[in-house]
């Protein structure tokens, strides 16, 4: 099993370390996107996790989760799997990446002049 990306460390396609590249490296992870975005609104449980991500198998499950525990984003509760207060932090930090992929979206159905 591959090691848990780390600011400092080298990780898939960077030998800087440098803290962009590590958590590039955790979050283009199989269903690491997918699994913050269901804890964004609180804790869930792993079968609840399981229902709500077709096609995920339970070893990737608990592997993301505790690849994103390891990371400080996620944590076991009583409740369930919820998001730490850096994972909460994390997923705010996306907010405007997802706006601009609407944007990117957007721009690639019109058929108007592109700039370059």
């Amino acid at each position: 099993m591959p090691r848990n990306p780390r600011p400092g460390v080298p990780v898939r396609g960077s030998r800087t370390g440098r803290p962009i590249m590590a958590a590039l490296d955790l979050l283009g992870r199989r269903w690491a996107l997918r699994l913050l975005w269901e804890l964004h609104t609180g804790p869930v449980g792993p079968r609840a996790l399981l229902s709500r991500c077709e096609g995920l198998s339970s070893s990737v499950l608990y592997q993301r989760l505790a690849e994103l525990g390891d990371a400080g984003l996620v944590a076991r509760t009583e409740a369930g799997y919820a998001l730490t207060a850096l994972g909460s932090d994390l997923v705010r930090a996306l907010g405007p990446l997802d706006a601009w992929s609407e944007r990117w979206s957007r721009a690639l159905e019109d058929p108007g002049p592109r700039e370059g």
